[in-house]
């Protein structure tokens, strides 16, 4: 046996133990494997490398803590509860555009911070009560919720896997916008119809209406802070020989400066306090992968798994990333875009990187769905109040493998889509 492979393997069985046999979370798990892996290949406690990997990933990091920050001032301002009034009021005869307005409002926290679990956490309750009472049963309403969240984590502007493979390759997260947009839509539009739309031809309207009166209607100007950050992230790239280039965590923060205004928290210490503890999970996973990455590479285990990955046929290639991403991604779909979509990414290097990156991705947001953590599906689960999360994976089978074929036909053909969409 090679001795990568024996240190990959080694690696690996140490974060399976520590995840599931000693229930440690994953970012624990993740540091376990990565010294394991500097103790079996001779290099010992080397702090140097824990601590390069660990802020391998700070500007990610920062994206997703200022990102969270923002999500918690819009939402202690009402800006998500009064869209959502407003859209029921005007499209009450319109079900099915009231369906695609409830997914984007679940999308949207996942498309800022970049987390399919903070969009279902954030927003799933919210949208959940307006699906049922449309007729939607709970199991398919949790299943389009957990859709949308990881189909938010896949679109703009901040795309964690894409971030992590970028960051394994030395590629800037630039040009991104267009092609995960194509990505992300057309699925959330399929998801969400496929689902709930044989549901909607008798929707009770006086049952809407009645919903309607239970909710919090905020002043118009709530939307001030989202209007403030399209702004500055249209800005900065319409005009770079004018406005600097602000930087995400900068721009979200100024965003979230203007939700104080404009709100009824005006508490600064408990909407930082609220969104850091929600964001802590994600950030620590961060970290871990980090320091996974930083030792593989140390012990040439990433070095090992693309040389494997490129000896493969093609058409083998493109069945193992089918399988593949979405199973390790079961542990965490950000550690499946770094141990396995860098090399994925590599494996089809002649193909355009940022079409090829942003479908891995796309493939990789799966495990999010994917038992035993499937933390998009259980939480949309515990959302809607249903005990059983297994009915909820059966009813995503449809959906996940449109995600699946969908993201196979991107890199088959990246470089038609990036002449079209860069």
């Amino acid at each position: 046996m090679e001795k990568e492979l024996l240190y990959f393997i080694v690696m690996v069985g140490v974060f399976f133990i520590g995840c599931f046999g000693l229930k440690w979370q994953v970012s624990i798990s993740m540091f376990a494997a990565a010294l394991s892996g500097l103790l079996i290949s001779g290099n010992g406690f080397n702090l140097r490398h824990l601590v390069e990997g660990a802020f391998g990933y700070i500007d990610t990091i920062l994206i997703i803590g200022s990102a969270m920050i923002f999500m918690k001032a819009i939402q202690h301002a009402g800006t998500l509860e009064t869209f959502k009034y407003y859209v029921i009021k005007k499209f009450i005869n319109s079900p099915r555009i009231i369906l695609l307005a409830m997914t984007f409002i679940v999308m949207f926290p996942g498309m800022i911070t970049g987390s399919a679990t903070a969009a279902v956490l954030s927003t799933g309750g919210l949208i959940a009560p307006v699906l049922i009472t449309m007729g939607i049963p709970m199991v398919e309403t949790a299943t389009i919720i957990a859709m949308a969240g990881m189909l938010g984590m896949l679109a703009p502007p901040v795309n964690v896997p894409v971030m992590i493979i970028g960051g394994g390759v030395d590629m800037p997260y630039s040009g991104f916008g267009l092609p995960l947009l194509v990505l992300a839509v057309p699925l959330a539009i399929f998801s969400s119809l496929y689902l709930g739309n044989r549901f909607l031809k008798n929707v009770n309207k006086e049952e809407l209406k009645k919903e309607l009166e239970k909710m919090k209607i905020h002043d118009i100007k709530v939307f001030i802070p989202i209007l403030v950050l399209v702004t500055l992230m249209i800005s900065t790239k319409a005009f770079p020989k004018h406005i600097p280039d602000l930087g995400l965590p900068l721009i979200f923060i100024l965003s979230s400066i203007t939700a104080l205004f404009v709100g009824k928290e005006k508490n600064v210490h408990r909407i930082i306090k609220e969104a850091l503890r929600d964001a802590l999970p994600v950030l620590g996973i961060l970290v871990g992968v980090g320091m996974f990455i930083q030792v593989m590479t140390l012990t040439g285990v990433r070095g090992y798994i693309v040389v494997q990955s490129l000896s493969l046929p093609v058409i083998f290639r493109y069945m193992v990333l089918a399988v593949s991403l979405p199973l390790f991604g079961a542990i965490s779909s950000y550690g499946a875009a770094s141990v396995l979509g860098v090399p994925f990414l590599l494996a089809f290097i002649s193909k355009n990187q940022i079409i090829t990156a942003s479908a891995i991705s796309l493939i990789a947001s799966l495990g999010d769905m994917m038992p035993p953590t499937a933390l998009a599906g259980i939480f949309a689960a515990k959302v809607v109040g249903l005990d059983n999360y297994k009915e909820v994976l059966k009813k995503s089978f449809v959906p996940a493998m449109a995600f699946v074929l969908y993201g196979i036909i991107f890199i088959y053909f990246a470089d038609t889509f990036a002449s079209i969409l860069l």
